[in-house]
């Protein structure tokens, strides 16, 4: 089914935490999912989830972004007493994690100085700091059903990501290094849950990947293209990167 007329309804995106988890610019991943929405006829807001807020099951999509150390943690802590982030995945509604909020959503991940710190269990990952820093443009081949086009985002991260066996890969590495273990691969995907380490911001970057999300969201099983001649001309110039 492809998308229909627009409901009445308003979809509500959620920015989770943008004011510890936003070093990397990565709120803009919510701006594009908005604006693409409205192009089509959509009415949408974001809602912005911050410190001081409990998180709300009851959004259509999530966004998360990256963070340094004592970020994570307190994010890490925050969406450990309040679930509503788990509970909306449960029902299957998509969640977008960019570099560290792969992290904070895994088992556990080791900090920059050696200590083990516990996350919230969403992906079936583990994250160890790695001997050096990946930094520099990152393209991939996506492995997940639905994507087709190559994605490309700008990675900048040291930790090195192990997938378990309930995750699966969101792409294979191209050009960069990806999730830092040497196996190839990039992201993590697990339910309705997304987790890449490319910034950019990713969805500004990747349209495809965007409008997957957001066909989920609405419950449809895509949405019609839009022409928007200058994304093209920036993904073409950062394919050539």
């Amino acid at each position: 089914m492809s998308d229909s007329t627009p409901s009445d309804s308003t979809v509500r995106i959620g920015l989770v935490l943008p004011d510890v988890m936003g070093t990397y610019g990565d709120g803009g991943n919510a701006l594009v999912l908005r604006q693409r929405l409205r192009m089509r006829g959509y009415d949408a807001e974001i809602v912005e989830i911050g410190l001081n807020d409990p998180v709300p099951n009851s959004l259509d999509l999530y966004t998360l972004g990256g963070a340094e150390d004592y970020a994570q943690r307190l994010a890490t802590r925050h969406l450990t007493r309040y679930p509503g982030l788990q509970e909306a995945a449960e029902r299957g509604a998509p969640v977008l994690a960019i570099c560290a909020a792969i992290q904070v959503l895994g088992h556990w991940y080791e900090t920059s100085a050696g200590e083990k710190v516990d996350g919230i269990s969403m992906f079936d990952v583990t994250t160890s700091p790695q001997e050096t820093r990946s930094i520099g443009e990152l393209v991939t081949t996506p492995l997940l059903d639905g994507l087709k086009a190559p994605l490309t985002g700008f990675e900048n991260h040291r930790g090195g990501t192990t997938l378990g066996a309930d995750a699966k890969p969101l792409a294979r590495v191209k050009s960069g290094t990806g999730n830092g273990v040497g196996d190839g691969l990039e992201g993590v995907v697990q339910g309705s849950v997304i987790g890449t380490y490319m910034h950019g911001p990713v969805l500004a970057r990747n349209p495809e990947l965007a409008d997957y999300l957001l066909a989920k969201a609405l419950g449809v099983d895509e949405l019609s293209p839009l022409d928007l001649p200058e994304v093209d001309r920036l993904r073409r110039e950062r394919l050539r990167a």
